[in-house]
């Protein structure tokens, strides 16, 4: 898994536990207005989730298409449990889930990000959240964002991000709309107050 390959092989980096806000600026679209936790960050690159972004599929249809239960069984489910969210995570293997939890969840795969947040990629805990024993807190997001070596520091330098470190509230927010703005005033930063200074040195 990439996230293990960043966090075993290397000492962990500045941006661990960071979001990256983009920039007005940005040029890549799979990028414009995200903001994104950075879960590794090493000398072999970095990887983390875009947490603004909705994806076109819900939980119940993530469950059939995995086959963890059929039509009848997924109707059954309470509401809660059926609108747990789906976000697109970036645009890197975009048919991979992954969750994003609060740290009261633990199985043999589930990987400390922070003390509070793990991330979990395996099937095990789509079934704890069907059966009502996942974790308190939760987000589903299939694909992630990833950066080689040196290329996230090259885009920062380059003003394409700002960063700040993550704030568990906004990760787990289902609030999509507004999260961007939301994410730039723990920077104490508007919208308006970046785009009246793109384009000047």
């Amino acid at each position: 898994m990439v996230f293990s390959t960043l966090t075993d092989k290397c000492e962990r980096g500045f941006l661990d536990g960071q979001f990256l806000i983009a920039m007005p600026g940005m040029q890549d679209s799979n990028f414009a207005r995200a903001v994104v936790y950075i879960c590794a960050h090493s000398t072999a690159g970095a990887m983390g989730f875009i947490i603004n972004r909705s994806q076109p599929i819900s939980f119940t249809e993530v469950l059939l298409h995995l086959k963890l239960m059929d039509k009848a069984e997924a109707i059954m489910l309470p509401g809660p449990t059926r609108d747990f969210p789906i976000l697109s995570g970036g645009p890197v293997e975009t048919g991979r889930g992954f969750v994003l939890h609060s740290d009261d969840f633990v199985s043999e795969s589930s990987i400390p990000v922070s003390d509070e947040i793990s991330l979990t990629a395996t099937l095990d805990i789509v079934r704890a959240i069907c059966a009502g024993r996942g974790p308190a807190r939760a987000t589903m997001l299939l694909g992630y964002a990833g950066w080689g070596p040196g290329q996230l520091e090259t885009e920062i330098s380059s003003n394409g991000w700002l960063t700040c470190p993550a704030n568990e509230e906004l990760i787990f927010d289902r609030a999509l709309e507004g999260k961007y703005e939301r994410a730039l005033a723990l920077l104490g930063v508007s919208p308006e107050m970046l785009s009246s200074e793109a384009g000047h040195a």
